[in-house]
């Protein structure tokens, strides 16, 4: 692990503690924890939830964390998909495998599995595979952008080796993210936390990493937000109107002040985080069929 990285997690650990202190699962949500995926021990596994005592199929989020492809876990946001269930959905938080042990498209290969465990499963739990939404902040927000790609375009799904699943991904929520990472390679390089999950020779991926140039008018629709405070702030107009150009529909908004920084939405108890999720959850049932 690079020394950025190493650094980059300790912080986050820190702030991360700090942020959910004290909060706890909402009790009109029933949340089942820690269930295995794949074959990972570590890694491959899951939580998923939704509003108590309701048996009926229900629309369905998967949650992808972020952290740099080298940090994050379902424990870190456990409070915030609950407060998505609250909404009426089903929501799966899932564990990926991270940088610098695991590389380049590991998190996507491992969110396949998790759609194909939902898919096994949809019997045993309330999933309505007819309306699924892939949400996503940070690098979690570029690895569901990226399955957008592999799931709307039959080409690049070849190039990376996917199969189309059997469901029907009605939109995307994207927040706070670097959504062209080739761009972004050559103009800065591979460094720190990208050089851990590209390696450090990340153009042997080749075709792998043209992926804004596979987007199309079959990429599903897209809630995309950022705030004012966010780093990454620059990315998400660029983002959007680029998705636009391409016939996709698109909706952006960045909220908040200065201060109000990345992944802000995460934390249950900054001021702009309801309305941003609220905001995103209301165009998320627009799509619903």
């Amino acid at each position: 692990m690079s020394l950025s990285s190493f650094m980059f997690c300790k912080l986050c650990q820190k702030s991360d503690a700090k942020r959910d202190e004290g909060l706890m699962i909402p009790e009109d949500i029933e949340y089942v924890r820690d269930i295995r995926y794949g074959r990972n021990i570590k890694y491959h596994t899951l939580d998923i939830c939704w509003p108590k005592g309701k048996t009926e199929k229900l629309p369905v989020i998967i949650s992808i964390h972020g952290g740099g492809y080298v940090y994050g876990s379902k424990e870190v946001y456990q409070f915030y998909v609950a407060s998505l269930a609250q909404r009426g959905f089903t929501v799966i938080n899932f564990n990926y495998r991270l940088a610098p042990k695991y590389h380049f498209p590991a998190p996507l290969e491992d969110l396949t599995a998790v759609i194909k465990w939902m898919m096994k499963h949809k019997e045993d739990y309330p999933v309505d595979l007819d309306n699924v939404f892939l949400v996503g902040d940070s690098a979690g927000a570029q690895l569901a952008s990226q399955y957008g790609v592999i799931y709307s375009n039959k080409e690049y799904r070849k190039i990376m080796g996917f199969r189309k699943p059997k469901i029907s991904i009605r939109a995307l929520g994207l927040c706070c993210g670097l959504y062209d990472l080739k761009k972004d390679l050559e103009e800065n390089g591979c460094r720190g936390l990208m050089k851990d999950y590209l390696t450090s020779k990340p153009f042997s991926y080749g075709e792998k990493l043209d992926i804004l140039e596979h987007i199309d008018e079959n990429y599903p629709p897209v809630y995309m937000f950022s705030s004012k405070g966010d780093f990454l702030l620059k990315n998400c107009e660029t983002m959007a109107e680029y998705l636009k150009s391409k016939g996709v529909e698109c909706e952006y908004e960045i909220f908040g002040t200065e201060k109000t920084g990345h992944v802000f939405h995460v934390n249950m108890r900054d001021e702009y985080s309801d309305e941003a999720n609220t905001k995103q959850m209301n165009f998320f049932v627009n799509k619903i069929k």
